[in-house]
């Protein structure tokens, strides 16, 4: 790529999309949710290889971003998983640690934002409600079907604006 300020976006979303956040789920389960112990095992998250490969395949056309709706305290261990992984560098776009709205608003926020300046080749996220809405705004959306669903972290997602 010789000119990234030129470069189509291609836009990842992380949990479920390129970690696998099964082995944390247990966080989720208890009452009330333990968001300290969810976070805090993000590092040991593995990853996983359809969005890897994805995000690798995408990098040869397109500029990297990840957008999370992952807390702004975890950046320090998400920007080490990244690089972990091997996977391309790329802005990391993350909620507010305050910021307790529904992902599908914060995530299709950025997206807009992002798409006054740059077009923007797809976004790869797992969440059914960002990935609707962001289809209905116009994105080319690739939803990661390559974990099984969980009711826990769609209520965190949708519900407590948690990840």
């Amino acid at each position: 790529m010789t000119d990234s300020a030129k470069a189509p976006l291609a836009v990842f979303d992380l949990d479920n999309t390129l970690a696998d956040t099964a082995h944390r789920q247990r966080f989720l389960e208890r009452s009330p949710r333990d968001w300290d112990g969810f976070f805090a095992a993000a590092p040991e998250d593995p990853p996983l290889p359809q969005g890897i490969a994805l995000v690798l395949e995408s990098a040869e056309e397109c500029e990297i971003v990840y957008l999370t709706g992952r807390p702004e305290r975890c950046r320090r261990d998400t920007l080490a998983w990244l690089a972990a992984q091997g996977l391309p560098e790329g802005r990391v776009y993350m909620r507010r640690n305050d910021d307790r709205r529904p992902a599908r608003r914060t995530k299709l926020e950025i997206l807009k934002r992002l798409a006054r300046t740059r077009e923007i080749r797809v976004l790869v996220d797992d969440d059914e409600l960002v990935c609707e809405d962001a289809r209905r705004a116009g994105f080319t959306v690739v939803r990661a079907r390559w974990t099984a669903p969980s009711a826990p972290l769609e209520v965190a997602q949708e519900q407590e604006g948690r990840t």
